[in-house]
């Protein structure tokens, strides 16, 4: 029987089901109740924010922030261009306008000096994107978003257990976005949270979070029967708090999923390095890489399509890396926005199977059957 690894994995088991099933018991199954009070304020910790915020995916966690911190008609966010368009959605949905800067061509985050030439009048915001996990150039982009008045929102939706220069991804921005999407280091299949330190824009985004009110929970064990008032409108933000006691226990798992996601990352370099038809990720020295992702970018002679075909083939599950925002439909095509770089890896990067559930025996059935398709005639163009 043919070996099969898949793309992606979540490692979730007894004590998750556990943790649920104390959940079941408790009656508080609904959104934003005393177990996810419990994880936010676990996260904020792990992440080394003041204030965390569970949501009910990274989009509306990037929608959040960027509604507190202003973002509105007439503005403009620039924003990273090779990411998943969430990022760019979140900017559409406050009705400012996305500006794509192109990014780096060997950690694919935004490139700072491109970030700067897209500064406008118009510009209120950097929206940083910590592409599959490792962070952007928060130092130059800081420094840059100081010259000219602006906030900085860190899309972290990959970067949990990630770190730059010693500081914890979550921590290197105005505010930050997190998913626990089922590919991500840590899941509940969906999910994600708001962190940041300023108290005034997490209550803002708690309180737009749950329709425009504070949360039920934050009414429980008055003495009177307080009837809370609607003076905006907000959004069912919230997540449930069965998928918070799953985060509270992935989150206890982080240290060893990181791990193994690491050692996963080191036997793909060993075994795939030497091959002139790839390039392997780059991992910084100044920055933890937490793998969510293991992207291979496919020299211009390799046909990609024919290339994952015979992958999965081979019980080798692969994908696309992610999107170059810009020519993206949704985005229109506006002059001047041209991203070349990230428009290039849209067109040559192919993922991976990387997870923490991968055994000795998955690696070696990847690493030698990415080398035969790679190297084989049929996969050219």
């Amino acid at each position: 029987m043919q070996r099969t690894v898949p793309l992606g994995q979540p490692t979730v088991g007894e004590p998750e089901l556990a943790a649920v099933a104390e959940v079941f018991a408790s009656g508080w199954l609904s959104g934003a109740g005393p177990t996810c009070v419990a994880f936010e304020n676990e996260f904020a910790r792990a992440v080394g924010t003041a204030h965390a915020l569970t949501t009910a995916n990274c989009g509306s966690a990037l929608h959040l922030a960027l509604q507190v911190l202003g973002a509105g008609p007439g503005d403009e966010v620039i924003v990273g261009d090779y990411t998943f368009p969430a990022t760019g959605h979140a900017v559409v949905w406050t009705g400012a306008t996305p500006v794509f800067a192109d990014v780096r061509p060997d950690i694919w985050s935004a490139d700072p000096a491109a970030v700067e030439a897209a500064i406008t009048p118009r510009t209120v915001g950097i929206l940083a994107v910590d592409v599959f996990g490792q962070p952007a150039d928060y130092d130059e982009l800081r420094a840059i978003a100081d010259r000219h008045g602006l906030w900085i929102v860190e899309d972290a939706a990959c970067a949990a257990g990630a770190t730059y220069h010693g500081r914890p991804a979550g921590s290197l921005a105005d505010l930050a976005a997190f998913s626990f999407h089922g590919r991500k280091g840590i899941t509940a299949g969906e999910g994600g949270a708001l962190v940041g330190d300023r108290g005034d824009l997490m209550d803002q985004a708690r309180k737009l979070h749950t329709y425009g009110i504070a949360p039920a929970v934050t009414r429980e064990g008055e003495a009177t029967l307080p009837v809370p008032s609607f003076d905006e409108a907000g959004y069912n933000y919230r997540l449930s708090d069965v998928q918070a006691a799953i985060m509270r226990v992935q989150l206890g798992r982080l240290p060893d999923l990181l791990a193994a996601r690491t050692r996963s990352a080191q036997v793909y370099a060993a075994g795939l390095g030497d091959l002139d038809q790839l390039t392997l990720p780059v991992a910084l020295d100044d920055r933890t890489h937490p793998w969510q992702s293991y992207v291979l970018t496919l020299d211009p002679s390799l046909d990609r399509g024919r290339v994952a075909l015979a992958l999965r083939e081979q019980g080798v599950g692969c994908n696309f890396g992610t999107y170059a925002s810009h020519v993206q439909p949704v985005y229109g095509t506006p002059a001047g926005r041209e991203c070349p770089v990230s428009a290039d890896l849209f067109h040559r990067h192919l993922a991976i199977p990387m997870h923490a559930n991968l055994t000795d025996d998955d690696l070696t059935h990847v690493v030698d059957t990415v080398r035969a398709v790679v190297g084989s005639d049929a996969v050219r163009r």
